[in-house]
């Protein structure tokens, strides 16, 4: 995979099922590297596989698609370019979307009432006099924001406090209404100084639930709470009374009395609700009338991640995606009681999940392709698209290997090996993934394809503190920072080097915040690398917690209170021992890991005369290498490979090292 490639990505989204369970429909994305933006478009495919998928909106951006109950509509998110996305509604029976929204920061994803004439959502509701909403007025020139909370912003939102996430309802046009009749105006249903998110409706369509943390502690912990009201804002009350982090309520669509909720929680974060570190979130339910989440799943063994999507219930089934060493299950939870089945395992990740009429439909991704969607009926399997086909045909995609190495205490490091082609021995590149909670995987990951193609072998582990292989793994490096973990990293290192395929004497390590942490770490301690890439990393956790947005609570819980201890697990703190050549690669609007982390880091290096640079995307948080801007994401991987070009050179990338420092092979702007 070259960076250009980039182009032939095609990543679906969770798709939608008609209720007769015979039409699924999704939103896939690409990037368009010529406008420097990203598209989607809904696209439509029979669950029996009849015919192939074929376009359905033509939209700039459409996502987010949903079938009204009645199978009659399908309300998606649609934005123009450069434009917000708004609420738009499809007659299934054939003619032109509407418009149906106009929200100065955007419209959230749409949630249908069970009688198909309303929708719910979120958005968020800008302070007067910001955000656009005061003709003339330019950001700069907006008056001074009072800050008096710890949670007043966050990474790839901004400030929040002055843009709050509400409740929405639409009531919709009558049925013989024609375009010419205006839509009526959403009414915010929810208000105050918190978010609301992750809006349900009751089945009978007469109350709400939704996502809040309203507890007098809210400001200072983690905790979230199930809330519900009805549908005119009334008759507020809380569901959940507990000390869990919930998500994504919802009802069982059969039981119109709507006697329990099931969510996702992380079920228990401990007496002060900050205890987060390796806590599995898991499927739980809820008795409607209030009470504390009860788990339907061990959470010491299972986690739905970060990025589960949503719990979905149907015909007496909940259905969820739980990561498992490396891979996303989907896994079939009967109500009644029984034990979960598999419906997708081995070498896959399960990224979104559809059911209607009895038809499950998953998007599915694995190493060769960002997603695909799999039809599931009780005894078969039906594979309904191909939208891997096109990076596929460029025959550059590389399958992974996985391998288990030992570490120095006997503990099992599993992990994954991907080799270019033709013979050895490679130049290597280790690499480790953020975090620490999250996990390397059965996936096509972009970076990885483009490093092997320029003629390295991968290797991507998952050290302890990793996700998919129980609470225990995941909480091991509490207040143990950089100790078992990089043993693990080294040890996956050095068994992976016994393979003749692989250079033992050419090695580059590189990693993205805990992994920019790592590589910081790594090489503070030895000089066996060739070179490092430090990108967007937790360098210095004395300075992250002022400057972070999660500042606050994050390195209290991973690295301690104790100032000796957290020193000792700081990477910055040995940072006067690198005499490595690194890379730094930051974010300007990087709140998460903010650019301080890596500019101090550049400059101790480069104060000691250490081969050292320091690459800057303006425009861009901490997701830059996931969902930045095409181009920026095109030129990161560019100058990554200008980097190993120099320092690991190959035959495949030996012209990436003429590419001159501070310049982009694209034509972009200075990096």
């Amino acid at each position: 995979m070259r960076p250009d490639d980039l182009a032939c990505l095609r990543t679906p989204g969770a798709a939608t099922v008609t209720p007769d369970g015979s039409t699924a429909v999704v939103a896939v994305t690409r990037l368009d590297l010529d406008g420097d933006e990203y598209r989607s478009q809904l696209w439509a495919v029979p669950t029996d596989a009849s015919a192939p998928a074929r376009p359905l909106t033509h939209g700039h951006r459409d996502s987010a698609p949903v079938f009204s109950p009645d199978g009659r509509w399908l309300a998606f998110l649609g934005a123009e370019s450069g434009g917000k996305p708004q609420l738009h509604l499809l007659p299934t029976g054939g003619g032109e979307a509407r418009r149906l929204t106009d929200h100065p920061l955007g419209a959230g994803a749409p949630v249908w009432a069970p009688d198909s004439r309303r929708i719910a959502y979120t958005a968020r509701v800008p302070e007067q006099g910001r955000y656009g909403t005061e003709e003339g007025v330019d950001p700069a020139a907006e008056p001074p924001r009072l800050i008096t909370t710890l949670k007043y912003r966050s990474d790839g939102v901004g400030f929040t406090v002055d843009r709050r996430q509400h409740v929405f309802v639409l009531d919709l046009p009558d049925d013989e209404a024609d375009d010419e009749v205006p839509v009526a105006e959403p009414v915010q249903v929810t208000s105050g100084d918190h978010d609301d998110t992750d809006v349900a409706w009751h089945p009978a369509g007469t109350e709400l639930v939704f996502v809040s943390a309203r507890h007098p502690r809210a400001d200072r912990d983690l905790v979230s709470d199930v809330w519900a009201c009805r549908p005119d804002g009334s008759h507020l009350r809380r569901v959940t009374e507990s000390r869990s982090s919930c998500s994504a309520p919802t009802y069982d669509p059969d039981d119109l009395e709507g006697r329990t909720v099931y969510l996702a929680a992380q079920p228990d974060l401990g007496p002060d609700g900050l205890d987060f570190v390796g806590r599995g979130t898991v499927p739980c339910r809820v008795d409607a009338a209030g009470g504390h989440p009860q788990p339907l799943l061990d959470p010491a063994k299972h986690d739905l991640g970060h990025d589960f999507g949503r719990v979905v219930v149907a015909g007496g089934d909940l259905f969820v995606a739980v990561q498992k060493q490396g891979a996303v299950e989907l896994l079939r939870v009967p109500l009644a009681g029984g034990e979960p089945e598999a419906l997708v395992d081995g070498p896959y990740t399960t990224r979104g999940i559809g059911v209607g009429g009895g038809v499950v439909v998953a998007t599915v991704a694995h190493d060769r392709s960002a997603g695909e969607l799999l039809a599931i009926t009780p005894g078969r399997r039906r594979l309904l698209t191909g939208f891997g086909a096109l990076l596929q045909g460029t025959g550059r995609l590389h399958a992974m290997r996985e391998k288990t190495a030992t570490a120095p205490d006997g503990y099992p490091v599993h992990g994954w090996v991907t080799v270019p082609d033709g013979p050895g021995p490679h130049p290597v590149l280790l690499t480790v993934h953020g975090g620490p909670h999250s996990q390397y995987g059965w996936s096509l990951f972009d970076e990885t394809q483009v490093y092997v193609s320029a003629g390295y072998a991968v290797l991507q582990c998952n050290p302890r503190g990793s996700s998919g292989y129980g609470e225990e793994h995941g909480r091991a490096v509490r207040e143990r920072f950089g100790e078992v973990d990089a043993d693990d990293v080294l040890a996956f290192l050095d068994e992976a080097l016994q393979e003749p395929e692989l250079d033992d004497t050419r090695v580059g390590v590189m990693g993205g915040s805990y992994g920019g942490y790592m590589t910081t770490l790594l090489v503070g301690r030895t000089q066996r690398f060739a070179a490092a890439i430090s990108e967007r990393a937790f360098n210095d956790p004395v300075s992250f917690v002022g400057s972070s947005d999660i500042g606050f609570f994050f390195p209290d819980q991973y690295l301690g209170t104790d100032p000796a201890r957290v020193a000792a697990q700081s990477a910055m703190a040995g940072a006067h021992r690198i005499t490595t050549p690194t890379l730094v690669i930051h974010s300007e609007e990087d709140w998460r890991c903010p650019l301080e982390q890596g500019t101090r880091l550049f400059v101790e290096l480069k104060r000691r005369g250490v081969p050292s640079e320091l690459l800057l995307f303006p425009g861009e948080g901490h997701e830059l290498s996931r969902s930045g801007r095409p181009r920026h994401r095109l030129a990161r991987l560019e100058h990554v490979l200008r980097w190993w070009g120099r320092w690991l050179p190959t035959t495949q990338n030996s012209s990436a090292a003429a590419l001159p420092a501070g310049a982009s092979a694209a034509g972009d702007e200075p990096g």
